[in-house]
């Protein structure tokens, strides 16, 4: 099958479906871009990349801040920005352990709804294209019965049968955007989830060297 034949049996598809069709077409658009722009940041984020951590923990446990902060600068991690806000906030003297906490927490919180973004917008389309969906197929129901009562007792079973697949084009192509939406919001996701995990974690190690009194603030 060709180009052209494959756009226009997919033009074909979206009229019989109905106004619906065309809705379902703009959030799987939607959808499709955010999934790319969220692959893009990531991958642009190396969230993978974890490395720096080990050794920007080892600079700081010889009370090398300034060590630890050169290798963060070289990520372009969140986790490293985290780190680095929580070292930085561990050399102002006028910070008590409550305040590390709170403003570690407020700069990790950040981070974490850019991470975010959009995400609430893929989940969204996840759960509203089934709905719409199903509303595209009880219209088409709807118009299949009226117009078999139109006919009267002259009742062809060919346009019922008609009207009833094109009714449920829109619930096939509202699943058909839904499930992978749905499979893309939760992985993306659980990579936000794990970023989270990992600044808590480098949070807590420096924190921790803070109060065991190694010696963060070293110039």
């Amino acid at each position: 099958m060709n180009g052209e034949n494959i756009l226009g049996t997919t033009t074909s598809l979206l009229d019989k479906g109905g106004p619906v069709m065309l809705v379902l077409l703009a959030l799987s658009i939607v959808a499709v871009a955010i999934v790319l722009a969220k692959l893009y940041q990531f991958t642009r984020c190396r969230l993978r990349q974890t490395e720096f951590l080990g050794r920007a923990v080892t600079a700081l446990g010889r009370g090398d801040s300034q060590a630890a902060l050169a290798v963060l600068g070289t990520s372009p991690n969140p986790v490293a920005r985290v780190m680095e806000a929580a070292i930085e906030a561990a050399r102002n003297p006028q910070y008590s352990v409550e305040e590390l906490d709170s403003e570690i927490s407020r700069f990790g919180s950040a981070e974490i709804r850019h991470l975010e973004s959009y995400l609430r917008g893929l989940e969204v389309v996840a759960n509203l294209c089934p709905l719409l969906g199903l509303l595209g197929t009880v219209l088409g129901m709807i118009e299949a019965f009226a117009q078999m009562e139109g006919a009267g007792a002259a009742i062809d079973p060919t346009i019922l049968a008609g009207g009833i697949w094109e009714a449920l084009l829109t619930t096939a192509f509202g699943l058909a955007i839904a499930i992978p939406s749905l499979a893309a919001y939760y992985l993306l996701d659980s990579q936000v989830e794990k970023v989270r995990a990992a600044m808590k974690d480098a949070a807590n190690r420096v924190l921790g060297m803070y109060r065991r009194g190694v010696p963060v603030a070293t110039a």
